[in-house]
């Protein structure tokens, strides 16, 4: 089993892409080891199908260098935040043993992102759990919590609680979004249009990661958002 130092979980194929792409890029760069768990397979959308954007969420991944990225297959649209779908995300994060979670949104236009966000902060919270007994392969698993969990901004905009500098990444992170050519603005497509299809909808993607780079002074950013106080050692440490 892979030992990840960090690990997003989104609803669908793209969301990590579209929120959070330049700081998984960067931390990738870094050394980390990073993966994508997806809870879905995005059926329900418009345009493309299952198939094809589980292809396409594999280029992705090349693009990104992630150590690894999988699909827990729950029900787009009408996945639960239950017992079932919770002990199969604990058992994901005790597999992976990631030190930080990433998850969707607390809030957003889809109502996939803000129940699975509830979702993995429950089963975040239950992985570390010493009576809940889980097993892979036979094989028991120990519990692991993470240090924190944070959720990356989608489509409504929520104010950060901090902000991470993808400048360097940006091109990546667009790379990494094209990946999924069924889903995103292209001419030759003549699926119906969407909500995420249009035109304005990538420049919205690129004004506000200009938005967020601009408030800290540089020029891209992606913003996140915690449900505790964060401490630093060192006040350098927010420069």
């Amino acid at each position: 089993m892979t030992k990840l130092d960090l690990l997003a979980f989104a609803a669908h194929p793209d969301d990590t892409e579209l929120s959070c792409g330049g700081s998984l890029a960067l931390q990738i760069d870094r050394g980390y080891k990073v993966g994508v768990v997806d809870l879905t397979r995005g059926e329900l959308g418009t345009r493309g199908n299952p198939e094809l954007r589980d292809q396409e969420a594999k280029s992705s991944a090349k693009v990104l260098g992630l150590s690894l990225r999988e699909n827990l297959e729950m029900e787009d649209g009408f996945f639960r935040n239950d017992k079932e779908n919770q002990l199969i995300v604990a058992k994901t994060i005790r597999k992976y043993r990631p030190e930080i979670v990433l998850a969707n949104a607390i809030k957003d236009r889809h109502p996939d992102h803000a129940r699975g966000s509830q979702l993995v902060v429950n089963s975040t919270f239950l992985a570390g759990l010493s009576k809940i007994e889980l097993e892979l392969g036979g094989q028991p698993l120990a519990p692991w919590r993470p240090r924190v969990v944070y959720h990356f901004i989608q489509s409504q905009f929520i104010q950060p609680d901090f902000i991470i500098d993808v400048s360097d990444y940006w091109d990546k992170k667009m790379q990494a979004i094209r990946a999924f050519k069924s889903q995103f603005y292209d001419p030759d497509n003549n699926e119906p249009e969407t909500y995420i299809s249009s035109p304005e909808f990538m420049k919205m993607i690129e004004s506000r990661g200009q938005e967020l780079g601009h408030s800290i002074g540089v020029k891209y950013g992606e913003g996140f958002t915690v449900n505790r106080n964060m401490g630093v050692r060192n006040i350098f440490d927010l420069i």
